[in-house]
């Protein structure tokens, strides 16, 4: 069988997943604009956090009345815009 050659999420540990959790929550009750750093995408993506639903794990990032369903886990930063 051929490897895969699609790159491998990189791994954190539970200091690091909390932390990024604690700054998605801040950036939500803040309702201000954030910019995320997303794995696996060339660009960063812009806009407010909505939601954070712990059900499916995906953070809902709007941008001119267009909202963006991102995982938790590909989501590697949080910085303002």
């Amino acid at each position: 069988m051929a490897k895969s050659n699609i790159p491998k999420r990189p791994t954190r540990d539970e200091f690091e997943l909390e932390e990024l959790g604690n700054q998605l929550v801040e950036a939500k009750e803040d309702k201000d604009v954030r910019v995320l750093t997303v794995w696996g995408e060339a660009e960063k993506v812009r806009g407010r956090i909505t939601v954070l639903d712990s059900r499916t794990r995906l953070v809902h990032v709007e941008d001119n009345c267009s909202i963006r369903k991102i995982p938790f886990l590909d989501i590697m930063r949080v910085s303002y815009a």
